[in-house]
């Protein structure tokens, strides 16, 4: 129960500062004249408290429900962690109503979520498109490495929670993709990005080029 609640804690957390993120970004580049004025440290200090409300009131609305269940059966998962569409279904009771919940809230949290972020992505390209091209390779690079984590983050998310499925070895894999590959990439995505990381890079290659071609 208390892996349950903090991963929904922390993975409501995390939707609400990928927007907060994508907000971020928005003004960045439809609005770059007002950034600083628009996103000062007071709005960014509600962004980061808001997303750990949001976080609580997530995982709050699902264990509430999920605590007070009668486990008198088998109490073994075929899977990495305990989830909530896994551990709902070892419960002695008719869990339809608890199920569906499970998929309004934490499902159709993520598709919203993932459709509002697409939209605001959408309005950002449109907006990139008409700058000039150094101003506008620079924003691209920004935006990509933001919509490949978000990509990362729901897909796995929105198939778990919003379209389950039946085969253990379709959720295993998606279990591990979730909570295993995509942190780990979430690093090195945006490290990449960084332009003294990538002169690092740059640097340890050609040294090692340079070393090769002596030998």
């Amino acid at each position: 129960m208390t892996q349950m609640f903090f991963m929904h804690f922390f993975g409501g957390g995390e939707m609400s500062l990928l927007i907060a993120m994508a907000v971020d970004r928005y003004v960045a580049i439809c609005k770059p004249l007002h950034y600083k004025t628009i996103m000062s440290h007071k709005v960014l200090i509600v962004f980061l408290l808001l997303s750990w409300v949001i976080g609580l009131t997530h995982t709050t609305s699902q264990m509430i429900f999920t605590v007070g269940l009668p486990f008198c059966g088998p109490n073994v998962l075929d899977s990495f962690f305990c989830d909530l569409p896994l551990v709902i279904k070892l419960a002695c009771t008719d869990t339809y109503t608890l199920e569906l919940l499970v998929i309004v809230n934490s499902g159709l949290l993520s598709l919203v979520c993932l459709i509002l972020l697409l939209i605001s992505y959408a309005v950002m390209l449109v907006t990139i498109w008409h700058h000039s091209y150094s101003a506008s390779s620079k924003a691209l690079s920004t935006l990509s490495a933001h919509i490949t984590v978000v990509t990362l983050f729901f897909g796995p998310a929105i198939s778990i929670y919003a379209f389950p499925f039946n085969s253990y070895s379709v959720d295993k894999f998606l279990s591990v993709f979730y909570s295993i590959i995509t942190p780990l990439l979430n690093p090195i995505i945006y490290t990449l990005r960084n332009q003294e990381m990538k002169a690092a890079i740059k640097r340890l290659s050609s040294q090692h080029i340079g070393s090769w071609l002596t030998h």
